[in-house]
């Protein structure tokens, strides 16, 4: 019998995928939904709604239903320091975070090894849903052009070096020059944000990596749908991703929809 499960849901429809997933299979799972990342109206119902930073209670709960693995999905907005509301436990966690908390890799490390201290074991997304993580090549009928590899090369290769400084797993690259990193708001505001800067021409991409020192375990990079969608709607050419190093969501939805548009989804 595989070990109890609990998913941390943050939004987007990752966790929902992961919880079918598990009932697909008749695997125990427990879905505790972040309040404010999670849409109140979600079906079915979370088991727990729960605040990070209720982190002794959240241990408590964990404990109480014999929770032996977790799984971490969907996105989380960096919370305002002064709305976290931490109990005990919370409080001494975010004073051993210290100067951490200004980096996200920091935070994530911490937590990981916080957890696994607590004696949960961690597994990625990709552990539990089949052909979700990037491959190599075209995934639809358009290919990159050789001027568009010569870019899409360039921008991994930005995300690598200013992802040693903690910063950004994507940009968009327009004729090869940077016009947008991807900050703490998002691939998908990043993108709403660039579009005044973009000319709207051809050889433009979003570029997608994970940073060096990335824990892809609980902080995978990810496209999906909207994300394919809100390329098309700012002029982008396409899309590429490094191979093995991001979750493909829906890629079924994500492929119909790069070819009914006239983009490209690439693996490099």
């Amino acid at each position: 019998m595989a070990p109890k499960l609990a998913i941390v849901a943050g939004g987007g429809s990752l966790p929902s995928l992961l919880r079918e997933a598990c009932n697909a299979v008749g695997r125990e799972v427990l879905f505790l939904a972040i309040q404010g990342e999670v849409k109140k109206n979600l079906t079915p119902e979370p088991d727990k709604w729960i605040m990070l930073a209720q982190w002794g209670a959240n241990l408590d709960y964990l404990r109480q239903n014999k929770v032996q693995q977790l799984v971490f999905a969907g996105t989380v907005k960096r919370p305002n320091l002064k709305d976290l509301r931490p109990d005990k436990r919370g409080a001494a966690f975010l004073t051993r975070l210290g100067l951490s908390w200004f980096g996200d890799d920091s935070i994530l490390s911490t937590v990981l090894k916080e957890l696994e201290n607590e004696g949960f074991e961690i597994i990625s997304p990709n552990s539990l849903l089949e052909n979700i993580v990037s491959r190599s090549g075209a995934y639809g009928k358009i290919s990159p052009s050789e001027g568009d590899l010569k870019d899409i090369q360039r921008g991994i290769n930005v995300i690598r070096k200013i992802g040693e400084n903690d910063i950004g797993q994507a940009l968009i690259l327009e004729e090869g020059i940077v016009i947008a990193i991807e900050a703490a708001e998002g691939t998908n505001e990043m993108l709403r944000r660039c579009k005044p800067f973009l000319s709207n021409g051809n050889h433009s991409v979003l570029v997608k990596a994970p940073k060096p020192r990335q824990e892809l375990r609980i902080d995978m990079p990810t496209i999906g749908p909207e994300t394919v969608e809100l390329a098309y709607r700012i002029g982008l050419s396409g899309i590429a991703v490094q191979a093995d190093g991001v979750l493909v969501i829906d890629e079924e939805e994500v492929v119909r929809l790069v070819d009914k548009l006239g983009l490209y989804l690439y693996g490099v």
